[in-house]
């Protein structure tokens, strides 16, 4: 059950109301009462007090608060409970005459439908709860059915680097020597993908702006678009654009993948010959700092069709099967009783890890990916034949969560990228791409507060530790011992593009690792016609 859950109106009276994503399911897969919210709804609403305030749409600031009432109905003649609470009717007492009627269709509610309309984002974590857990993936383990691979981002090699005092390679290899202990066939770097991402990004980005001046005309889109980019690796700040904005704001977004598809596809379409596994035969598990990347792993955008598969069932299969936070990894740990200061440091995979001959890791500058640094960079070398060195010259504007940085040239200003962190100031953006009045060229959205090494589910701060050193200390960990490297540098990714991708931007490349968006209230409302 991939994202979808199937309930019939005689098992419902009334209406599901889902507010805070709190929907429960019983063993079946369909919604059962909970005796007002208890039970698993405990667990629901724990999971969804850890997704970004992006997916959050009743107050519109950086806090989790309870969202608006679904306006999803099981039954046409009845208005939803305008309540914050999950209500969910108890079921009618059988009687022996009670029967289904041939024409009683089940009403089914995918996960596309879920994320359409303007109450609650996710009723889909129950979903993950299931799919993407620890429990499920140390059961994928022990059946032996798949081989389990697992991609460890960046952020969250930082936050348990912080958390146990350790070097980032030194955390790295730890984990690596735990999950192989357990049975996980390799372990890589999302640091790789990442790379691939930023190099895609820049070719799109440059390729625009000739578009936008009048340099060229890009072929490649069947689509015209023009700036701003916005930058696609948050899937919170993704869905809430396809949930609220739609149309008006969507072509402005970039086609590129997150770092977390980008590795899916490299593993599944191309790395598997070289693993020696199917890729049907794969678990593909990523280790994330955010509660959104389970819900950007299940999008239907991130299926692909496997070829000479054995059976229907398995035609189309998933990119990233499951995504665990930093903090379900240390869950993970403490509860199995592991001394993760005490693991050995084993080798690295370097299949698809940044690693170099010295046994260095290596990547880009900022912790949230670092699009505006690595393209900003591209773009003042390429189209204005500038080479920039050292640290950019960031300037704080609204607050430090929103920073501009420049590009000169003639006497004029030719580059204007910007941070966007946080929800606040995803409003200010989409308010003034409306109206007509953004000036920028660039922008790396994110719906946490702080980026990604702030996101919700990275570890706690310690009791003698506040959120704002913790961030001061991932910072510094983040990079500790990492080499800053350019991606047009990696051999890794130049191996993936002379063997398999050809060059960026090529079809292939278009094809696999970039995407496309819905507006998702257009597709809710024809449905409900129906309903």
């Amino acid at each position: 059950m991939r994202g979808r859950m199937i309930c019939r109106e005689d098992n419902v009276k009334g209406a599901i109301v889902f507010v805070g994503s709190e929907l429960c399911f019983d063993n079946r897969g369909c919604v059962s009462d909970t005796g007002g919210g208890q039970g698993c709804c405990e667990e629901v609403g724990a999971m969804s007090s850890n997704f970004s305030g992006a997916l959050k749409l009743a107050n519109l600031n950086d806090f989790i608060a309870p969202s608006q009432a679904c306006v999803v109905t099981l039954s046409k003649n009845e208005k939803p409970v305008q309540k914050g609470l999950v209500q969910l009717q108890r079921k009618p007492a059988a009687r022996f005459d009670q029967t289904l009627k041939d024409t009683d269709e089940p009403v089914r509610v995918t996960l596309h439908d879920c994320l359409a309309c303007s109450g609650c984002i996710t009723s889909a974590e129950t979903v993950m709860l299931e799919q993407q857990s620890t429990t499920e993936f140390l059961n994928r383990l022990k059946s032996g059915d798949s081989a389990v691979i697992v991609s460890l981002s960046p952020q969250s090699r930082a936050s348990l680097a912080s958390h146990y005092n350790l070097t980032a390679l030194q955390a790295f290899k730890k984990l690596t020597t735990y999950f192989k202990s357990l049975g996980v066939k390799a372990v890589f770097d999302t640091s790789c993908s990442r790379d691939l991402s930023l190099i895609e990004a820049c070719e799109e980005f440059v390729s625009l702006y000739r578009e936008s001046h009048g340099l060229q005309k890009d072929t490649s889109s069947k689509k015209p678009r023009s700036l701003p980019v916005l930058a696609s690796a948050c899937p919170g700040w993704v869905c809430y654009a396809e949930k609220t904005h739609g149309s008006k704001i969507l072509p402005f977004i970039s086609t590129v993948k997150s770092p977390q598809q980008v590795m899916g596809a490299i593993i599944k379409r191309h790395a598997w010959k070289m693993l020696g596994i199917r890729p049907d035969n794969i678990y593909h598990v990523t280790v994330m700092p955010c509660y959104d990347k389970k819900l950007e792993a299940s999008r239907d955008d991130f299926l692909f069709a496997v070829d000479g598969a054995q059976s229907e069932s398995q035609l189309q299969i998933a990119e990233v099967d499951a995504v665990l936070t930093s903090g379900e990894v240390l869950d993970m740990l403490e509860s199995q009783q592991v001394e993760f200061m005490s693991l050995e440091e084993a080798p690295l995979d370097k299949l698809l890890t940044n690693l170099d001959e010295g046994d260095h890791l290596y990547g880009v500058l900022g912790g949230s990916g670092g699009y505006v640094d690595t393209i900003f960079r591209y773009a003042a070398r390429t189209l204005f034949g500038k080479e920039i060195t050292g640290q950019l010259d960031y300037r704080t504007l609204r607050n430090t969560d929103f920073r501009e940085v420049t590009l000169e040239h003639d006497g004029k200003v030719v580059l204007r990228f910007a941070l966007a962190y946080g929800f606040r100031n995803i409003q200010t953006v989409v308010r003034k791409i409306k109206t007509g009045k953004f000036e920028y060229d660039f922008v790396e959205v994110m719906a946490c507060p702080a980026g990604c090494l702030n996101g919700g589910g990275q570890i706690k701060p310690k009791k003698e530790q506040s959120a704002k050193e913790l961030i001061q200390n991932l910072e510094s960990v983040y990079l500790k011992e990492v080499d800053v490297k350019d991606p047009f540098n990696n051999p890794v990714v130049k191996g993936l593009y002379d063997e398999w991708l050809q060059h960026p931007r090529s079809a292939r490349a278009l094809d696999i690792m970039h995407t496309t968006y819905h507006n998702r209230e257009m597709s809710l409302g024809s449905k409900l016609n129906d309903w």
